[in-house]
Formats: structure tokens, C-alpha cells, sequence
């Protein structure tokens, strides 16, 4: 039977919800402050992850911790401030990386990543966005013999368990494979299976136009406003006032905010990220994540985008690009980048959840209440994965594949 659908949030996880629940006939409205695709699923490294089966841990050794505190490299950053508030968070999140639990978590979270390239391509295929997708996988890079060896027999333990393929290159191969890098490198694992994307905002605008053409609604509203009203749901937007049966949370980063007004307490760990454009230097032929040092270079369509590792920090607190111009320092010994596009880099936050799984389901003690959050550094890869997962849920449909590992009501 169709329901009425609120959808706040227009990135990749809010759009592909509402255009999975439009496809199968529900009338819904997708609100947000800004057009879709223009927050965090703009500014990712345009990358459909169907090789990472594995959720980032939190480092266990003393001597990584020791490094990520001393702030010693480039694939971590922090705010004190933000440091000292998350620590509740950032110890469940230590605790939840422990072998054991994270090979139960890895194993769990695996069976939805293992959807990701088969449900993109369904939307790929209806939006007419194939221009934009390249399916010839991408690259991890490696400086020393040691971190190579150890990526190797990782790769093939991957591929033993969860079915996902790739190739070891040496130093020679990668080089042939990418004749524009100036330093020679130990080796690359060339994962076969992810897909990558020329502009990562364009795709999302491709899904939201596509649920516009079906008959679905797009308006500017503010998400904060959401509150219960009769049966249902209600939230202010540019049209004034819209009511609902349902309302779905895809909010991203802002999630949290609006969840704690409505009496939830996830543990929601926000990991900022940079990136700047460069054009006028060599190109690379796909995107190459320097491994050792915790950024990637990715060919786009505004140029070559740099993306940093994660930061440690406050909502809406001012930029410190420290690894930004760090990992552009690194990079510019190993390729010409050229010059840089932007004056001022983007920036925007991954919303990682203490277990390192998505938070997709219903409210636990709202009827009518849906979330589809906490895709942490996958919310672009896994954006029409959830949103079919959803979907079955709000529909009281047998799930196509297990939702327990996901559901809010774990916490």
C-alpha cells in the first residue's frame, strides 16, 4: 500500500532512499537546506568501494596510538576540544576493534557491501549516469617492501573469504601502469571490483533528477523542524509546512543533532575530510591511494582531487587543513600536480559509528520514525545498498538480506 514519505537529508544515502521508495510507488518528498549532492557526497573520493569488506579499526598498537596522539602523520588529525569529547565514543570504538569483534563485525558488515556495485548499476542503468562511472577498479599504493608484503597476503585472505579480487603489481608494473609517478614505488594492489566516478555531486544529482522524472518531490526545508504530528510526521520547508505517515533520517553528520532532540544517544564519531582540485600536471589513470601516508589522488572531471584521511573535530568548526597541505607536499614528490583549483579547500565530515556499521531502520520508540545513518567513509558506496534495505523494512517485507546487524535499537 503507498505511504506518504518524508526523506531529510539530499546526499547519496538520502536520495537513493527516497528514489528506492519512489520507485516502488510511495509518494515522497526529499527535503534538505541545499540541492542534493552538494554536503559530504560531493567532496568524497568518487570512489564505489565493493572491495572494502573490512571497516576501518581503530588502531590497537601503542606505537600507532602513540603516532595518531603526537599527530606524527598525515592519515589522522584532531581538535583537542573534539578530541576530549568524543573519548566515550572513540573507547567503544577502540573496544568494538578488537580481533574477534571486528572479524564478527567484518562478516556482518561485509553482506551489505556486497550489494554495492549491483545496486548502483540498477540506478546507474534507470538515470542515465553511465557517462560518469568507470569499472576498472583502483589502486593501493605501497612505499616499502613490508607494508607491500603485508597488503598482499591481506588481499588474498579478502579474497579468500569474501569473494573480492585483485592484483599484486611491483614496483615495475605499477610504474608501466602509471608512467606519470616520479618515485618509484614497492608495489600496488590493483583491486578489480570497485567502480569509480568522474564526479561524485553529478551522480547524486543524476538519482535525484531521475526521482523528480517519477514523480517524486524535491523542496528546501529545515530537517530541525521534524516533529511528531497526529500519526505522522512534520517538517518546515520552503512550501510551508509537510506532513507525513513516515519520515526517514539521512542526514549524515547532522543526524546526531536532530536524533539527540528526539531522546536518542548514538555513538556518532564525526571524521572530517578535505580535498582540493589541481589541473596542468600529469594525470594518473586511476585513482591511487598512497597507502603509507593516507590520502588518495583521483581523476575527476574539475581535475585531479586530492582527498585527505580523517580529522577529529567539531561540526561546523573552522577548517585546519594541516593534512591537506601536508598530503599535497607528499604528493607533489611523487606526480606533477599542476596548480590548485579552489582558493579555499572543501571540507566535510564522515558519520562513523562507534561499531563501525550504518544505523538503518526504525526508531525504536517513535512509530513512524525510520534512520539511515553512519555509513562512516561508505555512505557514497552504500548509499543504494541501505536504501533498498530501508525499503523493505517500511514496507514489513521480508529483507533481502539480514537487517539485525544494522537496526537503531542495538544501542
Amino acid at each position: 500500500m503507498p505511504q506518504e514519505i518524508l526523506v531529510l537529508g539530499a546526499g547519496m544515502v538520502g536520495t537513493c532512499a527516497a528514489l528506492e521508495l519512489r520507485l516502488r510507488g510511495h509518494a515522497v518528498t526529499l527535503v534538505d537546506r541545499r540541492p542534493p549532492g552538494r554536503e559530504t557526497s560531493y567532496g568524497n573520493a568518487g570512489i564505489i568501494q565493493r572491495e572494502a569488506v573490512e571497516p576501518y579499526a581503530f588502531p590497537r598498537e601503542w606505537g600507532a596510538m602513540l603516532s595518531v596522539l603526537l599527530r606524527r602523520g598525515l592519515d589522522v588529525n584532531y581538535h583537542p576540544g573534539a578530541l576530549l569529547a568524543a573519548l566515550p565514543r572513540l573507547a567503544r570504538y577502540w573496544r568494538a576493534s578488537a580481533p574477534g569483534r571486528h572479524r564478527r563485525i567484518t562478516a556482518q558488515y561485509a553482506s551489505l557491501i556486497a550489494h554495492s556495485t549491483s545496486e548502483h548499476q540498477r540506478l546507474v542503468a534507470a538515470a542515465d549516469a553511465g557517462d560518469l562511472v568507470r569499472r576498472q577498479g583502483f589502486r593501493f599504493a605501497y612505499r616499502s617492501e613490508a607494508a607491500f608484503d603485508a597488503a598482499r597476503g591481506r588481499a588474498k585472505a579478502l579474497c579468500e573469504a569474501y569473494g573480492v579480487t585483485s592484483a599484486a603489481l611491483g614496483g615495475q608494473s605499477l610504474a608501466q601502469a602509471e608512467p606519470a609517478l616520479r618515485q618509484s614505488m614497492a608495489g600496488a594492489i590493483h583491486w578489480h571490483q570497485p567502480w569509480t566516478v568522474s564526479d561524485p555531486g553529478a551522480l547524486v544529482e543524476r538519482y535525484a533528477a531521475l526521482f523528480q522524472r517519477l514523480g517524486g518531490r524535491f523542496t528546501s526545508g529545515d530537517a530541525g523542524s521534524l516533529r511528531p504530528q497526529g500519526a505522522g510526521w512534520r517538517v518546515d520547508s520552503a512550501e510551508g509546512p509537510i506532513e507525513a505517515g513516515h519520515a526517514v533520517v539521512a542526514l549524515g553528520p547532522w543526524s546526531g543533532p536532530l536524533t539527540a532532540a528526539l531522546g536518542y544517544r548514538f555513538p556518532m564519531i564525526l571524521k572530517r575530510g578535505y580535498h582540493r582540485h589541481f589541473t596542468g600536471g600529469e594525470a594518473l589513470n586511476l585513482p591511487l591511494l598512497d597507502a603509507e601516508r593516507g590520502y588518495v589522488l583521483a581523476p575527476m572531471r574539475q581535475g585531479l582531487r586530492l582527498t585527505t584521511g580523517a580529522e577529529i573535530a567539531h561540526l561546523d568548526a573552522a577548517q585546519t587543513p594541516r593534512q591537506l597541505a601536508g598530503s599535497e607536499a607528499v604528493a607533489r614528490e611523487l606526480l606533477d600536480l599542476g596548480a590548485p583549483v579552489e582558493a579555499t579547500p572543501w571540507a566535510g565530515y564522515r558519520p562513523c559509528m562507534a561499531d563501525m556499521k550504518p544505523v538503518i531502520g526504525p526508531a525504536p520508540r517513535h512509530p513512524g520514525l525510520w534512520f539511515d545513518f553512519g555509513h562512516g567513509h561508505q555512505g557514497f558506496t552504500l548509499g543504494p545498498a541501505s536504501a533498498r534495505l530501508l525499503a523493505d523494512q517500511i514496507e514489513g517485507k521480508q529483507a533481502y538480506l539480514d537487517p539485525q546487524p544494522f537496526l537503531p535499537s542495538r544501542f
